[in-house]
């Protein structure tokens, strides 16, 4: 409540203008010329600039001071984008903000898309867990050369943000432009980070540290591809039987699924992830054994099933906490060495058991 809004009381019939306000008492003036203190919560605003009408018991109205009319504004008209040589390239960028940088444990987050170019966008940014659904959380059109907040979210919204994707389409307005293609980006998003205050960093177009992605950089999408090799190999399986399907013989009886081919999975840092600025010696054993726990889980109801896991000789640091894993978690399979033959002196067989 202000001074000069108009008010009514909750309790009682009438209202008026307010006056002055002490604490929460707020003095009232009725039609009548006289000052009622009443407690604020007693009163409701009617109106901040038109008289005041009374309950339909009484159509009196309050007199309001003959104030003239302000002009409306004039219409006004968008300011023309102001264009550089460098924003014909593509730059876009989504960063994610914390609320309070020093309390990453318990802050929420503004994810942020940057566009550093001459163009409009339409844009979707969309976020999904481990299943195969995603979620639209932003979607609009984003102005040139312009930041623009899109959500918040907090700690308890991060199982479900393990991958984000944003879809982009440039264009400009009352003006010829060089056609731009469509962008798609997915990549895997790393929650882990969103503790750790060492992965914010400020850049070049935030002052305050923050996790940032590129999304396109200078026309070229950035893309994290994660290949998972035992997916690739089993779709290789399925291509062949395609092509060389096998004969029944009548009456027999259909074979068991083969558990005599080798899962192969490579956890060495640089064969899952492309880029590794910012991540410490302990994010990436982190992310090394979500890998290994990704695929342990895949084929946990695979009796016989054997896994190799290539973690290499190094310190041993990743071999060590692969066998912690085994211990604590799935203490009914088989460990041994790989085969040196095959892959080498740093790899790891496991059989699945119950």
């Amino acid at each position: 409540m202000r001074i000069g809004d108009y008010v009514r009381f909750l309790n009682d019939v009438g209202g008026g203008r307010i006056t002055r306000i002490e604490g929460k008492t707020v003095y009232v003036e009725d039609e009548d010329g006289f000052e009622r203190p009443t407690p604020a919560t007693q009163l409701v605003v009617v109106d901040t600039k038109k008289s005041y009408e009374r309950p339909l018991d009484v159509k009196t109205r309050l007199v309001e001071p003959d104030v003239p009319k302000p002009k409306p504004a004039p219409e006004q008209k968008p300011e023309p984008v102001v264009e550089t040589p460098e924003g014909e390239k593509l730059n876009i960028q989504l960063a994610y903000e914390p609320r309070e940088v020093k309390h990453l444990n318990t802050t929420t987050f503004f994810p942020v898309l940057v566009n550093d170019s001459n163009y409009f966008l339409y844009f979707t940014y969309m976020t999904r867990g481990d299943d195969t659904t995603w979620t639209t959380r932003s979607h609009g059109i984003i102005e040139p050369n312009f930041q623009l907040q899109l959500d918040e979210f907090g700690h308890n919204d991060l199982n479900q943000m393990t991958h984000i994707a944003v879809q982009l389409v440039a264009f400009k307005q009352d003006r010829h432009f060089a056609l731009k293609n469509p962008v798609l980006v997915d990549q895997r998003l790393d929650v882990t980070k969103f503790y750790k205050l060492h992965c914010f960093h400020t850049n070049e177009y935030f002052d305050t540290p923050v996790l940032a992605i590129d999304i396109v950089r200078n026309d070229l999408p950035a893309r994290q591809m994660i290949i998972d090799s035992s997916e690739l190999e089993q779709a290789m399986r399925a291509k062949k039987s395609e092509r060389h399907p096998e004969r029944k013989k009548p009456g027999s009886k259909p074979q068991q699924a083969r558990r005599d081919e080798i899962v192969v999975q490579d956890l060495h840092i640089a064969e899952l992830l492309d880029n590794l600025t910012g991540l410490s010696n302990s994010d990436i054993l982190n992310y090394q054994i979500d890998k290994f726990n990704e695929v342990m889980r895949a084929h946990q109801n695979h009796l016989g099933q054997r896994i190799v896991f290539i973690h290499g000789k190094g310190e041993g640091v990743l071999r060590r906490a692969i066998l912690e894993e085994l211990k604590r978690h799935y203490p009914t399979c088989e460990v041994q060495d790989a085969s040196f033959k095959e892959y080498g002196f740093g790899a790891t067989q496991v059989t699945i058991h119950r």
